[in-house]
C-alpha cells in the first residue's frame, strides 16, 4: 500500500504541477521553436522537468509523513554494508535538476553542462554511493576489487546514465516512457532484491514520469528539457547504484544496463557515427533511433510505441535474467543483445547521416553532410528524413 499512495501522489503531482511548469517556461522564454533540427512545428515550453521534479519530491514528502502518522515501514535504509548519506543524495539531486534547469534557461555550454553532471555524482559518492566489489565470473569465490577505483568509476556510471537519457529525448513521449518502464522494472527488482531506498525511489520516478505522459505524449504540450531529462537520468542511474553497490555478482550489474539497453544503443551508435563522420562527439546529427524509424516511415507515435516495446522486451527479459540459473540467463542476455544488434543493423544506427550545427538559443542552424559522405549519400539521406518527417 505506501508503495502505490508513493506512485499515485508522483503521479498526480506531476500531472497537476506540469501546467505551471508550462506557465514558467513561457514567462522566460525557455520554448523549443521549430527548426531544422527538432520534429515540432509549434512553439513548445521546455521546463517539464519542474513538474517531474515536484513529483518525485511530494512522493517522499508523502513517505516521511506516512513513517510518521500512519506507521509506515521506513524505505531510506541502506544496505548493513552501505554507510549512505541521504541527505548528500538529496544535495546531489538538486544540483542535477539545477544544472538541467538553468541549462533549460540560459542553453549552456556541453562542458559547463558536463561540470553539473559530475558535481552531482561526486556529490553522490561522496555519499557513500560507490560501486565497491564485484563477484569474479570466471571463479566460484572470487572477488574483483576496484578499490580507488570504484569512485570514477561510479562518477562515470552516473553521468553516463544521466546522457544517455537525455540523447533518447527526442520525440513526444519518448525519454518519459522509457522511464517509467525503466524505472518500475527497477521497482519490482528492488522489492525482490529487498532494498525499500530503491524501490521508492523508482515507484517514484515511474510515477512521475507516467503522470508527466499525460501532458507529454504526441502531441506534446510541453516537453521535459534538461531540467527533466537529466533528473530521470540520475535518478535511474541512482536506484540501479542503490541494489548493487559495495559486492554485486555479475548479473546484478548486468542487469541494469539491460534496463536500459536502447538508450545506452542510442548513445553508443551516436558516438560510433559521429567517429565515422570526424566530427565532434558533441555533435548532433539525424540518427538517433527515433530518426531512423521516422525515416522508415513511422510517424511520430508509432515510432515511440516502437521503441515503448523494445525497452518493455527488454526489461522483461532482466526481470527473467534474475529468477533462473546460470546458463538460461546468458542465454537470455545473449538472445536480447543480438535481437537488438538485429534492430540497430536493421536502421543503421552506426552510419554517418546528416549533421547540425545549431544556435545554442533557438536551435535554428544548418543541415550538412558528413565528412566521409558523397553529395549523392547526402542527398538520398536528405530526401529519407524529409519523407519522414511526418506527424
Amino acid at each position: 500500500m505506501p508503495y502505490l499512495c508513493l506512485f499515485a501522489t508522483a503521479l498526480l503531482t506531476t500531472v497537476a504541477a506540469t501546467p505551471l511548469a508550462r506557465r514558467i517556461a513561457v514567462a522566460v522564454d525557455a520554448v523549443d521553436y521549430p527548426s531544422a533540427r527538432r520534429i515540432n512545428r509549434t512553439p513548445i515550453p521546455r521546463m517539464g522537468g519542474i513538474a517531474l521534479f515536484c513529483g518525485i519530491v511530494a512522493a517522499f514528502v508523502v513517505q516521511y509523513l506516512g513513517t510518521k502518522f500512519l506507521d509506515w515501514p521506513v524505505v531510506l535504509v541502506p544496505s548493513p554494508k552501505l554507510q549512505i548519506d541521504y541527505w548528500l543524495l538529496v544535495i546531489a539531486f538538486l544540483v542535477i535538476f539545477l544544472t538541467g534547469l538553468l541549462d533549460d534557461y540560459r542553453s549552456l555550454k556541453p562542458l559547463q553542462k558536463l561540470l553539473g553532471q559530475t558535481l552531482a555524482a561526486t556529490i553522490a559518492v561522496a555519499g557513500g554511493l560507490v560501486i565497491g566489489d564485484i563477484a569474479d565470473p570466471f571463479s566460484l569465490h572470487g572477488i574483483i576489487q576496484l578499490g580507488w577505483l570504484a569512485y570514477p568509476v561510479t562518477v562515470v556510471y552516473l553521468v553516463s546514465y544521466v546522457n544517455i537519457i537525455n540523447l533518447i529525448d527526442g520525440l513526444d513521449g519518448l525519454a518519459a516512457g522509457i522511464s517509467a518502464i525503466a524505472s518500475f522494472t527497477m521497482f519490482v527488482l528492488s522489492v525482490w532484491a529487498g532494498r525499500p531506498d530503491a524501490a521508492a525511489l523508482s515507484i517514484a520516478v515511474a510515477g512521475s514520469s507516467a503522470g508527466f505522459l499525460r501532458h507529454n505524449f504526441y502531441p506534446a504540450s510541453i516537453f521535459m528539457g534538461d531540467s527533466g531529462a537529466l533528473t530521470l537520468g540520475f535518478a535511474l542511474g541512482t536506484a540501479s547504484l542503490l541494489s548493487v553497490t559495495r559486492f554485486a555478482g555479475l548479473t546484478t550489474i548486468i542487469v541494469p544496463l539491460v534496463i536500459a539497453a536502447v538508450p545506452i544503443i542510442n548513445t553508443f551508435s551516436a558516438i560510433v557515427r559521429r567517429l565515422r563522420a570526424h566530427v565532434s562527439v558533441g555533435q548532433a546529427d539525424l540518427g538517433h533511433i527515433h530518426n531512423r524509424l521516422m525515416a522508415e516511415g513511422y510517424n511520430q507515435r508509432q515510432a515511440v510505441l516502437l521503441i515503448y516495446a523494445w525497452t518493455a522486451l527488454l526489461c522483461v527479459g532482466a526481470v527473467v535474467m534474475t529468477k533462473v540459473s546460470t546458463w538460461p540467463r546468458i542465454l537470455i542476455f545473449c538472445v536480447l543483445m543480438a535481437l537488438s544488434a538485429a534492430f540497430a543493423r536493421h536502421l543503421r544506427l552506426f552510419d554517418p547521416v546528416l549533421l547540425h550545427r545549431r544556435d545554442p538559443k533557438d536551435g535554428a542552424g544548418e543541415v550538412e553532410g558528413p565528412a566521409d559522405g558523397s553529395p549523392e549519400e547526402t542527398h538520398e539521406r536528405s530526401r529519407r528524413h524529409g519523407r519522414g518527417r511526418r506527424p
